[in-house]
């Protein structure tokens, strides 16, 4: 039996629109166990479409039992889309990372977030006539909220924002939606969060 992982988020980490295998989570999962780390593949708790609130709800539903080597982290984006606050999104957060760490047997160092990712930069957004500077500036707030939570609890934060930014409006990086993240997009997440992952564990089984 490997070490136990556990993923909470939304669509980014469910995978909307790519099949189960191409879920930057199970694609890191694989590199870990490539490299000699014997992960499981991640126990998953997100739904397209979720935000803090429903996450929390989801969780609540799923009553995953701990403790876990990993537990990663990424939700939010929905909570903008919506128009809902950065403070509202700040206290919702802060109540889900403390759930995390608590999956992780109350050990910060074995949780990972991971910033939300630019969806203005998408074909999706373009077309519907989206203010992508207003989504940048927005989803900046939220990010900035977020590191600063999780500096303060000793947890990791991944910043994959700037690679949505850079890549998210090639063809190639998208499903089929022109919104979502491709197999392609999921493997740059993973290769940044894997290189965080791989020393979280090496220091988990120390």
């Amino acid at each position: 039996m490997g070490l136990r992982y556990l993923a909470l988020g939304d669509s980014y980490t469910i995978g909307e629109g790519v099949p189960p295998e191409s879920r930057w989570p199970v694609q890191m999962a694989t590199a870990l166990r490539a490299t000699g780390i014997a992960v499981d593949d991640p126990q998953i708790i997100a739904t397209t479409g979720w935000t803090t609130d429903e996450l929390e709800a989801g969780i609540e539903a799923a009553a995953p039992q701990g403790p876990f080597a990993l537990v990663s982290l990424l939700i939010g984006v929905n909570n903008q889309y919506r128009g809902r606050s950065v403070e509202e999104y700040g206290t919702q957060f802060n109540a889900l990372l403390q759930r995390a760490i608590g999956f992780a047997d109350g050990r910060a160092e074995r949780v990972l977030v991971l910033s939300i990712p630019d969806w203005g930069v998408t074909p999706y957004a373009l077309q519907s006539g989206r203010d992508r500077e207003h989504i940048a500036h927005a989803l900046d707030a939220y990010n900035a909220a977020t590191a600063g939570l999780c500096a303060t609890q000793g947890v990791a934060f991944v910043d994959i924002t700037d690679l949505s930014r850079e890549y998210g409006g090639e063809a190639v990086m998208l499903a089929e939606d022109g919104l979502h993240p491709s197999a392609a997009m999921y493997a740059l997440w993973h290769q940044r969060a894997f290189a965080v992952a791989r020393v979280l564990l090496d220091e988990a089984a120390a």
